[in-house]
């Protein structure tokens, strides 16, 4: 039976830093080619450095991750991979921020049924915590625009003289990219803002 020390670390962006999981997990010795860290989104479980890890993990092997939400965000989902990891591939998990979340103590059915509990417990609640933010973005919005506030690019207007280079451009006095650095447009903009007034029943009305 094997019994290797393997360490997950998760940060969502490449701009984040991973030291403070590096740090944590210092205390284990494990060993560099143990070391698994994805620098992605928590949101799923299609993480290459994840998927790496849990083909090499074997019965008697642990994995130590600093916290729960670094394993991952979606409450299905982590019960899934928890139970992958202690029941299906029989090693163990320690989660250093909680140490009820710990498959090493109590082996029996009472500690792994306490341990089963807790984890559903906690995912659960930050799963509605994301929820519930998402619900507070939502009505801010809501709330924003309810007052006039507008996201998103601000439309540029015509010009007051648009008629005028619109009529040179149609009978090609100009060109496109001098008609739209006129508009103040990108060549791309004026063809959009221009497409409506140039279809057949506009131009001969």
């Amino acid at each position: 039976m094997n019994n290797n020390l393997f360490g997950y670390i998760r940060v969502s962006t490449q701009e984040q830093n991973e030291a403070r999981q590096v740090i944590a997990l210092q205390d284990f010795d494990i060993p560099p080619k143990n070391l698994f860290i994805d620098k992605l989104s928590g949101k799923d479980f299609n993480r290459p450095a994840y998927r790496r890890m849990i083909k090499r993990l074997s019965q008697g092997d642990l994995l130590i991750v600093k916290s729960i939400d670094r394993l991952g965000r979606d409450y299905q989902d982590i019960i899934e991979q928890w139970r992958l990891i202690s029941r299906v591939k029989k090693a163990d998990i320690k989660i250093l921020d909680m140490p009820l979340l710990d498959t090493t103590y109590h082996k029996d059915l009472l500690g792994t049924f306490i341990s089963d509990l807790v984890l559903q417990v906690l995912s659960f609640t930050a799963q509605s915590e994301r929820e519930l933010l998402r619900q507070r973005q939502a009505e801010g919005i809501a709330a924003a625009k309810a007052r006039g506030t507008v996201f998103g690019k601000v439309p540029i207007p015509f010009p007051e003289d648009f008629d005028h280079i619109f009529s040179r451009w149609l009978a090609k006095e100009l060109s496109s990219k001098e008609a739209a650095a006129l508009c103040g447009f990108s060549v791309r903009t004026f063809y959009e803002k221009t497409l409506p007034l140039r279809k057949p029943s506009n131009l001969f009305a």
